[in-house]
């Protein structure tokens, strides 16, 4: 009897190590998008490995996914760096955040209930409890605002029927959040967010989508403009 060539099985991965390469690619992710692994910065191995208390594998595993989503470049010769910055990216993410966001705002205030328009309220009343710095003379980061923050845009367009729709703002979001904290201190004494917040927020629960893509809008360049005076991310 001729037997049947036994079918190839692929090695499983030691037990543990998909995980910590998931916590790896969390804590990484979470410092590109900070700001604290910096545009065009060498990512070696052993340096990765000793900066997170990681052995070499997962610190590969997790530079791949990193790459895959965008956030690393592997580059002939040089290993994995991270995705450089340009003012072209930045004019490009913003106005393409703007087109997206416009259809999802449109779509939820057409859907418009009373869930969404208590989940809005409700988002930007915790948002303005809290500072946007955690010092008054100066910023430092509070991660609690930032949270509450993603947490009202992520509210204004939750109607919108489409979590694809949804997630791929959010993936745009996350763009535009790590340019913004990497100018966070020239960004700061610039902005008034919170009475851009108010004003949207009141469009919106005034079913005036004109108004509020406009202001949102708005709210998304403004930011953009100020990133791109920064000197010390694009020279003139």
């Amino acid at each position: 009897m001729v037997q049947a060539p036994s079918a190839s099985v692929t090695p499983l991965a030691p037990p543990g190590l998909s995980t910590l390469a998931t916590n790896l690619y969390d804590r990484m992710r979470t410092d590109l998008l900070a700001g604290k692994l910096e545009p065009g910065r060498k990512l070696q191995i052993e340096f990765l490995s000793d900066y997170y208390q990681a052995g070499p594998t997962p610190v590969r595993e997790a530079l791949n996914r990193l790459t895959s989503d965008g956030w690393v470049e592997r580059r002939d010769q040089r290993g994995f760096v991270v995705k450089s910055i340009s003012a072209i990216d930045l004019v490009e993410i913003t106005k393409t955040r703007c087109w997206l966001e416009e259809v999802a705002v449109r779509e939820s205030i057409a859907a418009s209930s009373v869930s969404w328009e208590e989940e809005l309220v409700l988002a930007f009343h915790r948002l303005t409890k809290t500072p946007r710095s955690l010092a008054d003379d100066h910023y430092e980061e509070n991660l609690e605002w930032e949270k509450l923050h993603r947490a009202f845009h992520r509210a204004l367009i939750g109607g919108c029927g489409s979590r694809w729709l949804i997630s791929f703002c959010e993936q745009l979001a996350d763009q535009l959040y790590r340019y913004r904290q990497l100018s966070v201190r020239k960004v700061f004494p610039k902005r008034h967010e919170q009475s851009e917040h108010k004003d949207i927020l009141d469009a919106a629960l005034a079913g005036d989508a004109d108004s509020v893509v406009k202001l949102l809008t708005s709210h998304y360049r403004a930011t953009a403009d100020i990133i791109l005076e920064d000197s010390t991310l694009f020279p003139k």
